[in-house]
């Protein structure tokens, strides 16, 4: 139980430094963490790597706070994270604060979590 927890805890701090690393637009540190497979999605649409990288100027996060953070290892190899998370932002310009609903899939592989697909829609 104890491996299990430690194990939580560090997923949950890529899920959180992999964030900030977006948040601060620091695309070549946020790239280190995604899968070369890594699939995101949101109400635009499914996003590759190039794709997701290519929008990470496009944003201006000025907070974010997690909620309700849960991990599930389906496998040792794998975890799923899931929470909400309350954020000041806009996209393009326009206005994208408010709260959303987050999944994110992480896959260790030679000893790395690496994020596979990350998922976050705005809460009703």
């Amino acid at each position: 139980q104890v491996k299990t927890a430690q194990r939580e805890k560090a997923v949950v701090a890529l899920e959180k430094v992999a964030t900030e690393a977006f948040k601060n637009k620091q695309v070549e540190t946020f790239k280190k963490y995604l899968a070369p497979e890594f699939v995101g999605l949101d109400a635009g649409g499914f996003k590759n790597v190039d794709a997701e990288l290519a929008d990470v100027p496009k944003y201006d996060v000025r907070d974010n706070s997690f909620a309700d953070m849960r991990v599930a290892f389906p496998s040792a190899n794998m975890a799923v994270v899931t929470y909400q998370v309350t954020t000041q932002a806009t996209h393009n310009g326009q206005d994208t604060s408010g709260t959303y609903n987050v999944a994110s899939v992480w896959t260790k592989r030679e000893r790395k979590w690496r994020l596979v697909f990350h998922t976050f829609m705005k809460s009703q």
